[in-house]
C-alpha cells in the first residue's frame, strides 16, 4: 500500500509541478552557469547508495574543496537557489527518485556517504535510519529543519529514530501536513 501511495503521489507531483519546474529551470539558467539539475550520491535503504536528483541551487564550484554542510547565509547558494530552497522547490525532482523506488514520500532524509562515516562514528545509532526507505520529507525535517553542524545531528537522529520505530499512516499524514505548511509559508532553509 505504501509503495502504491508513493507511486501515485510522485506521479501526480511530477505532473503538477511541470510548469513550476520549467520556470525554475529558466530562472536557474538565467541566474548562473551550469546544469539545471544536480545529482548527488546519497545513502538509501539498508545502506545502498543512489543518485538523488535536485534543482541546482549552488554555484558550479560549490564543493571544489570537498563536501561541506550548508551554512546559514551560505555564499555558495545562488540568488535563484535561495528562493528555490525557501520554497523547497529544489526538492521537486526527487519525485522521480520516489517513482523509481529509491525513496519514499515520507522517511528519514537520505544522507551523503561522505558524512555517514563521520556521523556513524559520532552517533553509533545513526545507521539505524537506513532501516526505512529515505523520504522526500520526514519527521526530523518538519520538527527540526535542516542541520548544518555535526552537533545538531543528535536531535535530528532522535526524531528520525522515533519515525523509524513508530511509522504509521497517521504519522505520515501529519508529516505531509506540516511539509505542505512549510512550503506554502516559505519556511524552508
Amino acid at each position: 500500500m505504501r509503495r502504491g501511495l508513493d507511486v501515485v503521489i510522485s506521479s501526480v507531483g511530477l505532473a503538477c509541478s511541470l510548469p513550476v519546474l520549467a520556470l525554475s529551470a529558466l530562472a536557474i539558467r538565467l541566474d548562473s552557469k551550469g546544469p539545471v539539475f544536480f545529482r548527488q550520491e546519497r545513502v538509501g535503504l539498508h545502506g545502498r547508495t543512489f543518485q538523488l536528483l535536485k534543482l541546482r541551487t549552488m554555484n558550479l564550484d560549490a564543493e571544489a574543496d570537498g563536501p561541506v554542510f550548508t551554512a546559514d547565509g551560505d555564499p555558495r547558494i545562488t540568488r535563484v537557489g535561495r528562493l528555490l530552497r525557501k520554497t523547497r522547490l529544489d526538492e521537486v525532482p526527487q519525485f522521480w527518485n520516489i517513482l523509481v523506488g529509491d525513496m519514499s514520500v515520507v522517511g528519514p532524509r537520505p544522507e551523503r556517504p561522505e558524512f555517514m562515516d563521520l556521523l556513524n562514528a559520532r552517533y553509533p545509532l545513526f545507521g539505524l535510519r537506513t532501516a526505512r526507505k529515505p523520504g522526500l520529507t520526514g519527521w526530523a525535517q518538519v520538527r527540526h529543519g535542516y542541520v548544518n553542524e555535526i552537533e545538531d545531528f543528535e536531535s535530528k537522529l532522535g526524531l528520525d529514530l522515533y519515525y523509524v520505530m513508530r511509522r504509521s499512516l497517521f504519522l505520515d499524514l501529519v508529516i505531509l501536513f506540516h511539509t505542505v505548511k512549510t512550503v506554502v509559508l516559505f519556511r524552508g532553509l
